[in-house]
């Protein structure tokens, strides 16, 4: 396990959390399709407060642990425990083109038996995530961007203890997803709850998480825990790098053998050594 620099107290990164609280625990669980087991035998906590990144190669059953914990699927008794309310975004915003953003927000909170209840913390939600002025807008109205933002506010908006991301920043351009980043932080250093956010963007897990957990073939691979400042995890951090690279060969990649041939600040390579001999030659 990779420790990294203590975190300081300053930065709720920052503010105090519970210990020894877990608001989801998963102990045993077993998830099979036919003769395909997806997962096998997962124990996994999740700490109040904290954002931990579930990583894996395709197919390796993190969107179906995801699935497990939102209780969107079917899950054995005492498997799987989550205390509070769960909110869940996924890659695809789902939205319904024929409600206006503030009503698709407000369909999260169909349990609140008062409308002018619901509508209200909709557009409350909306605000956080900076779509106060869309409440009347349509779905295809928005951009890639704008549409994750109304997914995250449905999310949000039951104010829950655990919220579930299951990649929900893969489809989007580079500087939006720097910006959706720095939202997630924002509203989880405001509302103090737990992120588990399924990624297949290493460097994504390490800016955001508290702690890496790899699966592979259905079970809990390797764990590090980075308590490192989210503001000096520069990927030139001696210790972001070194994580960076143990987690990179947990999942299966190697790195590129060095060429002697290519220069190390241009990149271009040099000529080679043996020239080929002309033919025809005297």
């Amino acid at each position: 396990m990779a420790l990294l620099t203590p975190q300081s107290t300053t930065d709720r990164d920052d503010a105090s959390r519970p210990t020894g609280e877990h608001v989801a625990r998963v102990r045993g669980h077993h998830r099979s399709f036919g003769d395909t087991h997806v997962l096998r035998a997962i124990d996994l906590d999740v700490r109040h407060g904290e954002i931990v990144a579930l990583l894996g190669r395709s197919g390796c059953g993190k969107s179906t642990l995801l699935r497990s914990l939102a209780a969107l699927d079917p899950v054995p008794a005492g498997e799987v425990e989550v205390s509070g309310r769960t909110g869940v975004a996924f890659q695809e915003p789902r939205l319904l083109n024929w409600r206006t953003v503030h009503q698709n927000v407000a369909l999260a909170l169909l349990n609140s038996p008062e409308r002018k209840q619901r509508l209200g913390l909709a557009e409350a939600a909306l605000a956080e995530v900076g779509l106060g002025e869309k409440l009347d807008a349509w779905p295809l109205e928005l951009s890639g961007g704008q549409a994750q933002r109304v997914s995250l506010a449905r999310a949000l908006v039951s104010n829950p203890a655990l919220l579930l991301l299951d990649e929900p920043f893969s489809a989007l351009d580079a500087l939006t997803r720097i910006e959706m980043h720095q939202l997630v932080i924002e509203l989880w250093r405001r509302h103090s709850m737990a992120i588990l956010l399924v990624t297949h963007d290493v460097d994504e897990a390490l800016a955001l998480a508290d702690r890496l957990v790899v699966m592979d073939a259905g079970r809990i691979g390797r764990t590090w825990e980075i308590t490192l400042p989210r503001s000096e995890r520069a990927p030139s951090q001696p210790d972001i790098a070194r994580t960076r690279a143990e987690v990179l060969a947990a999942l299966g990649v190697r790195p590129t053998p060095r060429n002697p041939r290519r220069d190390p600040v241009t990149g271009e390579l040099g000529p080679t050594h043996h020239q080929p001999t002309k033919r025809g030659a005297a």
